[in-house]
């Protein structure tokens, strides 16, 4: 049947929603017709892939509309072109069938497809003879939908997609071209409106910032030699192996000599060795996922799926998870499935609907960061998010995934005043479809990858966040301890004559301490946005706040939970930090902060090399009060322990007043050797302690205490 001229024109004017029933080749009554849209050519002649010509199509408007029989069957087609001296050949990607089928689609309609990230976005492939990309996206609103780049001129009317009703999902075999074609889609709303250029939400690749397109990237040929470690980490209980997490902006923790972003490689060669020097378990990157603005450190991400052109080829992450591997640390990602941007070139209502967000702004608008809030009920966005962690799982191998923000996914009034959220269907507060989705992420990670593990950044008591998800709880393997930090912080922060009046700052804890797989996180929110560092927190002249900072720290590492230091503060960084710049790197050849290195290298050492330190931390039988009731002195005492393990006591004098001897209950009689002393002279302390060790008589054993410090005593005999 001849196409009605109000279909040509729609066609010409690149609106039409189905262009697949008007160009490609068809067969007829008498034959195959073939019709094909070639702007600026004046003759156009079929040929099959293999070089068969198949007949001369007529031009049947100026605008490039050719049409005609051509011999065989209908195939896919390559057409020579002339026109105004020139000459150039076309695969049209109109006589190409569909590269999706109907599994995909059902999968898809389920909301259980969890290989999208195989299917959707941009791929190079091999399709019914020819070489190319096949692109598909969701936009199940839009009235049309193409896709445009640097290999049609960016014009809309050229690549117009193929849309499968039953999903709302868009695609076109685009044959003949291949890596690094720069693209975005064209969108028409359903209101009719053109959209603002969207890049890919599966974009595997993008521009460096300021710039926004997608990249077709080459298949994945990274050569894993990992294997030793995956096996390793799949082989034992995250919750009693020791876990020592170094959290880094990759953009600041160093610059190269013109002050730009180190590549993977350049990190590679200078941020591994120094991890594996200072004995941390574990990298923890602040988020890597393609983001239009320097200063939001990642956390609002436009491309999830693309790690970001700021440190170079995609596949130089890949290098650098490698090897870490290779060297023994574990590599984990700051991962942000709560809220997204509102730039024009993102997801925001993508195809000119609110499709990954809720349309009504109590629901979809998030007041601190001004962004929007995924819509976690909608099946094929819970999907789009479940994928991307698996994503990264499975082609970048992280070993985990620190959750971002998951308090405010959790509650529909979160930073929100009253009549500014709609509540729940009972009337509550709860985002039950949130909690949904964080249990569908959990079992589908935890399932498909063995060895990997989740850490949620949630700051309330919403139970069982580190319970199984079977059991009711959200799934996750940890959870931080934001009440640990913000409570000795504070304490820290008082000057020692006045702590004696709030011992429960340090006490308090561990009332809680087991109920959930706790992190000890001294992260990077605690340095920015006019906090100071680390070590200006801490009170008292400069000696002091060295002595408190090391006595803190050595707190931290026995007390209960892993441990997560942020960069910088390894050293004492004096300034805040700022994604701006480098690390003040100059700091570590002073005394003084060359000491607070040492220790917290000491510290992982340590904890590493003793199983009573980290083999219960998240259960209450690792754990024993011996002192917990002198505030008067602010000394606090206790015991950790492990089935088979020699016990070691941890003693913290926090205040500047020496105490000798002090009469410290311990469960053993014999020798306890002195393991650590934050007051050594190495790490610029006072220099005094317990002359290696102290013995235990009828229960107790008198010991030194040095002033501002925490020692470690282990039981030998």
């Amino acid at each position: 049947m001849k196409p009605s001229r109000s279909a040509i024109t729609a066609l010409l004017a690149g609106r039409h929603d189905d262009p697949f029933s008007l160009l490609g080749t068809h067969a007829g009554p008498e034959g195959t017709f073939a019709r094909a849209l070639i702007p600026g050519a004046e003759t156009v002649e079929a040929h099959s892939l293999t070089g068969e010509k198949l007949g001369l199509l007529e031009r049947v408007d100026e605008r490039g509309l050719f049409e005609g029989k051509v011999a065989g069957d209908p195939q896919p087609v390559r057409y020579r072109a002339q026109g105004y001296g020139a000459e150039w050949w076309v695969t049209d990607p109109y006589t190409f069938g569909p590269v999706l089928g109907p599994v995909d689609d059902l999968l898809m309609a389920e909301g259980t497809h969890f290989r999208l990230h195989d299917k959707m976005g941009a791929h190079l492939i091999e399709h019914e003879g020819a070489g190319g990309v096949h692109f598909a996206v969701w936009a199940p609103n839009a009235r049309r939908v193409s896709v445009v780049g640097d290999f049609n001129d960016w014009d809309g009317t050229r690549h117009l997609m193929r849309r499968r009703l039953d999903v709302g999902v868009w695609e076109i075999f685009i044959p003949d071209i291949g890596a690094g074609r720069h693209y975005k889609y064209e969108i028409i709303g359903a209101d009719g409106q053109l959209q603002p250029l969207k890049a890919d939400p599966f974009a595997f690749a993008t521009e460096l910032r300021p710039s926004t397109a997608s990249i077709t990237a080459t298949p994945f040929e990274h050569e894993w030699g990992d294997a030793d470690h995956r096996a390793a980490w799949a082989g034992v209980d995250p919750r009693r192996v020791p876990m020592s997490i170094y959290e880094v902006h990759a953009g600041s923790w160093d610059r190269d000599e013109n002050g730009w972003f180190l590549t993977w490689d350049a990190l590679a060669d200078r941020l591994i060795p120094y991890v594996v020097d200072m004995g941390f378990t574990h990298i923890e990157f602040m988020p890597i996922s393609e983001h239009p603005y320097d200063p939001s450190w990642g956390y609002q991400t436009t491309g999830l799926y693309a790690p970001s052109a700021r440190f170079g080829d995609v596949e130089g992450f890949a290098r650098f998870v490698d090897g870490a591997h290779r060297a023994g640390v574990g590599v984990l990602l700051d991962w942000v499935p709560a809220h997204f941007p509102t730039d024009a070139h993102g997801l925001a209502r993508f195809d000119g609907t609110a499709l990954y967000e809720h349309e009504d702004p109590r629901l979809g608008y998030h007041p601190d960061w001004n962004t929007a809030i995924y819509n976690f009920g909608r099946r094929e966005v819970s999907a789009f998010l479940v994928n991307n962690a698996l994503f990264w799982a499975e082609r970048y191998h992280v070993d985990g995934l620190r959750v971002d923000a998951v308090a405010s996914m959790l509650y529909r009034d979160y930073s929100r005043k009253a009549g500014e959220w709609i509540p729940n269907p009972e009337g509550g507060r709860e985002n039950w479809e949130a909690a949904s989705f964080l249990q569908s992420m959990n079992r589908a990670v935890y399932g498909a990858h063995p060895g990997i593990f989740t850490v949620a950044e949630e700051s309330t008591a919403w139970p069982g966040v580190t319970h199984p998800a079977h059991h009711g709880g959200l799934g996750f393997g940890f959870k931080w301890n934001m009440g640990f930090m913000h409570d000795t912080l504070k304490y820290m922060a008082r000057e020692p004559v006045h702590r004696r009046h709030h011992h429960h700052d340090v006490t308090f804890g561990l009332v809680y301490a087991f109920s959930e797989n706790y992190v000890l996180a001294l992260s990077h929110d605690e340095v920015v946005h006019g906090k100071g560092s680390l070590l200006t927190k801490m009170s008292g002249d400069d000696w002091q706040q060295f002595a408190n900072l090391r006595a803190y720290y050595a707190l931290m590492w026995g007390y209960p939970g892993k441990k997560l230091l942020f960069m910088g503060q390894e050293f004492a960084q004096r300034a805040e930090w700022s994604e701006e710049r480098s690390l003040d790197w100059h700091l570590c050849d002073a005394t003084a902060h060359a000491g607070i290195r040492k220790l917290v290298r000491d510290l992982n050492r340590i904890y590493r090399e003793t199983p009573a330190l980290y083999a219960r931390d998240c259960e209450p039988e690792g754990f024993e009060w011996l002192v917990s009731d002198d505030a008067a002195n602010s000394v606090f005492v206790w015991l950790r322990k492990a089935p088979g393990a020699k016990p070691v006591a941890v003693i913290c004098n926090m205040t500047p007043v020496a105490r000798a001897p002090y009469r410290v209950p311990l469960p053993h009689d014999g020798r306890w050797r002195e393991i650590l002393n934050s007051d050594a002279s190495d790490y610029w302390g006072s220099g005094l302690g317990n002359l290696g060790g102290v013995v235990a008589k009828d229960g107790a054993a008198m010991v030194t205490l040095p002033p501002l410090a925490t020692i470690m005593l282990e039981f030998e005999a």
